[in-house]
């Protein structure tokens, strides 16, 4: 299945908003690419990006989410973004909405610029290299 028909397959009043932000993703971050797969028992938009997930699009029964990794593991892009997107319901590494209301374009690609910067791949790393210098 192609991006474009998992969108047409979606309730007709979000098409628009999901195209965008899908747009929004492919533009500000490219380092990912996107495929159709399963996530938490749902097929999503999975934007991978070299050697891991970066986010995830969906569209769920009550609301639509956004998957974010690196402000999952990022306290500073986390609360940074929380305290803009006042009206979207944040999860530890989600950001649940309804509508574009609560998910401003404007503020979306300001948060995927800065994750665009970040390189899950070397975090990883880094804490892997720093866990077994503990042990």
């Amino acid at each position: 299945m192609t991006i474009s028909e998992f969108i047409s397959t979606q309730p007709e009043e979000r098409q628009a908003l999901l195209s965008q932000i899908h747009e929004i993703i492919i533009q500000k971050d490219k380092t990912v690419i996107p495929v159709i797969a399963p996530m938490m028992g749902k097929e999503m938009i999975i934007y991978n990006a070299p050697g891991t997930f970066k986010y995830g699009l969906s569209s769920m029964k009550k609301y639509m989410s956004l998957h974010v990794l690196p402000m999952y593991g990022s306290p500073v892009l986390y609360d940074k973004y929380k305290g803009l997107m006042k009206e979207a319901s944040f999860q530890k590494g989600c950001i649940n909405f309804k509508s574009k209301d609560e998910m401003p374009l404007k503020m979306l690609k300001d948060l995927i610029a800065d994750c665009s910067k970040i390189d899950l791949r070397a975090l990883r790393e880094n804490y892997l290299k720093s866990k077994s210098k503990k042990a």
